[in-house]
């Protein structure tokens, strides 16, 4: 496993290790704090006789291995055997940890064999713990901090072992069994989650191993913000929770493991603001508001609905429609100047799409996919509200639905297409070439036969590439290699748009998308997105909401079996 990609890290943890992608260091790392703060704490090296060797990596999904280049049969090894703790084990050389602080990160003794690192920037601690062998710590004090912080295991080579513990405020004694019993307990929780993972073709089942192991290792334990385990995006670079990747998240985990699925969403039911809105992400130590994410929480809870009858106990419903109501509600009452506009999305960034061309001309933007996911969560919650016997609300629910479609037919439908505006001149923007436009699809139930027909053929005409379906189109003049929301093909889009031909009878078209993208995970990985005609990966090469995509689309289209 290559490192410089994919953290090495575990289920529950904060800690992950990861190659420096400009230095080519080996890195301990801390994700406390979400993805605005710095997350290396500490540079790793193989010693041996005080000098730093070369070694080689080798690395599974649950043990890390420094070794010596020259000569292999001495080595060092690394798991995160428990969510907060690091066993280490060494055979003839040393490993030294070397940190990387801030003016009042310190060190001091604790105990015999023990020392406590008391890391401000992050406000946690770590004990230190030799468990056999020997340590030198090289920490000289200066006033109000170490001048520096070096800690290194097993200085004069031959068997060693040690613990790094991660905690918020008092550390608690433990008995530490031997490392062997510490590995082969994180060997088999991973086991375990990779055995409930879906099962694919035998052709993709290297994506099914990569995404099995990036999904069980971006999760993390509650602390903080975080009231329930949540899964990041990603332990690269984002490191947090934010609220549309998380409804393909839950809505993979659904199937096998729906409590964590439940938490996803209800991680941010817990932070709702009351005015309605959802967070746009959070992490242990932050919520941030400064922006939203597109509705599409109603259908993510409609299809998990589908995936598993627990999600269908009335507690659960409940307790979702409230707050579905509440956020819905913030949209109508919030983003628009009055009823007789549609809600606006006040920054790219609000649409999931951040930088996509309908948001070039300025803000705040109508747009059709807004109006689009606005009324198909109306729709849904109009039917939650009969089940749950509020047949006032669900009248009610009803007829702003329609209003809504009326206005998005009115506004932003112009001969066969649909536009975006500027919406403090109500001036059309936008036309054709982002393929946020086409996001009507999904109320397809709602549109006229021949306008979807239509919408359809421009999809394939204008986006679809060899891999997938572009996100600004192939012959626009916005075009832009690896330009994020402007021509790479994304995960939760070509998502919602198989759903959507699926579900509007273009079985054929829906499943050659879902093939194109699995054939684009054995190029590209997990990739944030992707190139959409050579299929490489880019920018965050282990991205979860693209790996619960192509489990999901595995499920759907493929089912275990031959195609």
């Amino acid at each position: 496993m290559n490192i410089a990609d994919i953290p090495f890290s575990r289920y529950g943890s904060y800690f992950a290790l990861s190659l420096d992608r400009k230095t080519g260091h080996l890195m301990l790392r801390d994700l406390h704090g979400g993805d605005e703060a710095p997350s290396n704490i500490f540079e790793l090296r193989l010693m041996q006789s005080g000098v730093p060797i070369d070694y080689d990596l080798d690395v599974t999904e649950t043990r890390l291995r420094l070794v010596h280049r020259d000569q292999p049969q001495q080595w060092a090894e690394l798991c995160i055997s428990d969510e907060d703790v690091i066993r280490g084990i060494m055979n003839g050389v040393s490993l030294q940890l070397t940190a990387l602080k801030s003016r009042y990160d310190s060190l001091m003794p604790y105990g015999a064999g023990q020392w406590e690192y008391h890391l401000y920037t992050k406000e946690i601690k770590l004990m230190f713990t030799v468990l056999s062998g020997e340590v030198d710590v090289d920490a000289p004090w200066s006033t109000v901090g170490n001048e520096r912080i070096a800690i290194t295991f097993n200085p004069d080579g031959g068997d060693s072992s040690f613990a790094i513990e991660s905690y918020k405020t008092v550390w608690s004694r433990r008995e530490y069994d031997d490392y062997s019993a510490a590995y082969e307990r994180v060997r088999q929780h991973y086991e375990q989650w990779l055995k409930q993972m879906t099962a694919v073709p035998e052709r993709f089942e290297p994506s099914r191993q990569l995404a099995s192991y990036i999904t069980w290792s971006c999760v993390v334990h509650p602390e903080g913000q975080l009231k329930d385990y949540a899964m990041y995006m990603s332990k690269n670079w984002m490191f947090n929770i934010w609220s549309w990747d998380n409804c393909f998240n839950a809505l993979m985990l659904s199937s096998q493991r729906p409590e964590l699925a439940l938490a996803q969403l209800e991680i941010f039911m817990a932070h709702q603001d009351r005015s309605g809105i959802y967070a746009d992400f959070i992490n242990d130590k932050f919520i941030s508001f400064n922006c939203c994410k597109p509705p599409i929480h109603a259908w993510a809870f409609a299809q998990m609905r589908q995936r598993n009858v627990l999600f269908n106990d009335p507690a659960i419903v409940a307790r979702v429609y409230d707050s579905l109501k509440r956020a819905t509600n913030y949209w109508l009452e919030h983003r628009r100047s009055d009823v007789k506009h549609l809600p606006v999305y006040n920054h790219g960034n609000d649409s999931g799409w951040d930088n996509a061309s309908i948001f070039h001309d300025g803000i705040p933007v109508e747009a059709p996919d807004l109006a689009a996911h606005l009324i198909r969560q109306i729709d849904i919650l109009s039917d939650m509200a009969v089940e749950l016997g509020l047949i006032g609300e669900a009248k009610k629910w009803n007829e702003t639905a329609d209003e809504l479609y009326r206005m998005l037919m009115e506004r932003l439908y112009m001969e066969g297409t649909f536009v975006a505006r500027y919406a403090p001149e109500h001036r059309i923007i936008a036309q054709q070439d982002s393929l946020i436009l086409l996001m009507p699809l999904v109320i397809g139930y709602r549109l006229p036969p021949d306008l979807t027909d239509r919408l359809v053929q421009v999809l394939i005409e204008k986006f679809e590439a060899p891999y997938g379906l572009c996100t600004e189109s192939k012959d626009s003049q916005l075009y832009k290699d690896n330009g994020y929301w402007l021509g790479p093909i994304w995960a939760p889009v070509t998502y919602l748009f198989i759903d959507a031909l699926q579900n509007n009878g273009y079985n054929e078209l829906a499943a050659s998308l879902a093939n194109k993208f699995m054939e684009l995970t054995l190029v590209g990985g997990m990739a944030e997105n992707f190139d959409p005609f050579s299929g490489k990966g880019l920018v965050d090469p282990a991205f979860t909401w693209t790996l619960s995509v192509f489990l999901l689309l595995a499920e759907r289209f493929a089912g275990g079996g031959e195609w």
